[in-house]
């Protein structure tokens, strides 16, 4: 067997070159308004009311109305967010999450969206920012393989009944079309999960199943020069999309000081596989592309690439021990995808 060597990987080392600039700017002194504020109003559970175009840049001008639920969970210490969606379309229900995130140095929120219909991909994000009780929040995207510009609105925020539209421009701005708008009702000033609706929940939905809670973790990490080092972090993992998805916030209180990050998961339907993705709080503008998998004997195995050195490697994120009180996770990269080199290791023991 061939020595291990370490690699670190680009999400790594564009991490660690951003911990000492991330830290500054979550520490300066005094930000004019405190960004982990804007959106607690929209903590907690709420009945949807929504109007939406049925055909888009089309010259359309029919609607459907339907209903839904909104579930709203605050990560990254405020400067993050999840919230879980419910949407009773006239075809069919579906459940999406969107994903936000605060970037100190531009002062602005970046969110995403990801379908739990077409679970394999996020959306490109909307960025912009709040004054006041209105937000605004723009973004490019494709349409039907048209380039757009995507604009996002939420009005009223601090009202009884916040709402928020969105709108497409096909000439880069010149002109807008909203083809969304919804209305928001609070039913609960605390977050849980939206249940699953009657019927047989697909296998897949117990996946996750062991991580749901609060965990004590003990990590060991390879550094840039090869060596190691160990430190504690905290864990709390939720299910969202009635179990077809979870949430992870963390804490890591590493030697080069704490740092937060979120991971996002959910099934994809279509591969029949699950999606994670790594969200790293030092670095809230950019989402680290996914890793693959699927459950078996016991084992959950997810691949990915990256890129090492200008060159790309093979990527493997893999839970151990799950039916355990101390379930294992791992990750390791491998230049052929046969020989893997583990350069993460994770012990968690459940808090309580």
């Amino acid at each position: 067997m061939a020595s291990p060597r370490f690699f670190q990987t680009r999400r790594d080392f564009l991490a660690t070159t951003a911990l000492a600039a991330g830290t500054a700017a979550f520490n300066h002194s005094v930000f004019a308004q405190d960004p982990a504020r804007d959106w607690e109003w929209l903590t907690g559970n709420w009945d949807v009311w929504h109007r939406r175009l049925r055909k888009r840049l089309a010259g359309n001008d029919e609607w459907d109305e339907f209903a839904g639920k909104s579930s709203f969970w605050h990560t990254l210490g405020g400067l993050g967010n999840i919230d879980e969606n419910l949407l009773h379309l006239p075809a069919g229900t579906y459940r999406a999450i969107s994903l936000r995130a605060f970037d100190p140095a531009s002062r602005k929120w970046a969110i995403w969206w990801l379908d739990g219909r077409t679970a394999a991909q996020l959306d490109p994000p909307v960025i912009g920012s709040f004054t006041g009780d209105e937000g605004e929040f723009v973004g490019n995207d494709t349409f039907e393989g048209r380039p757009v510009v995507v604009r996002f609105r939420w009005h009223e925020v601090h009202g009884k009944r916040p709402h928020w539209d969105q709108a497409f421009s096909p000439d880069n701005g010149k002109t807008w079309e909203t083809n969304w708008r919804n209305y928001f009702t609070r039913t609960s000033a605390t977050a849980s999960p939206i249940p699953r609706d009657e019927g047989a929940a697909p296998a897949e939905a117990a996946d996750w199943s062991f991580l749901v809670g609060r965990w004590r973790v003990r990590n060991r990490k390879r550094k840039p020069d090869g060596s190691w080092e160990e430190f504690g972090s905290t864990l709390h993992n939720w299910p969202v999309m009635g179990g077809m998805g979870n949430i992870g916030d963390n804490v890591f209180h590493a030697p080069s000081g704490t740092y937060r990050g979120v991971s996002i998961r959910a099934f994809d339907g279509k591969e029949r596989q699950w999606r994670s993705w790594w969200l790293d709080g030092r670095r809230p503008t950019v989402i680290a592309s996914s890793v693959a998998g699927t459950f078996r004997d016991g084992v959950g195995t997810l691949l990915g690439e990256d890129e090492v050195e200008g060159r790309k490697v093979r990527v493997r994120s893999q839970w151990t021990r799950i039916a355990t009180k101390s379930p294992r996770w791992e990750q390791a990269t491998s230049v052929d995808g046969k020989t893997w080199d583990t350069n993460w290791s994770a012990d968690l023991e459940r808090e309580g």
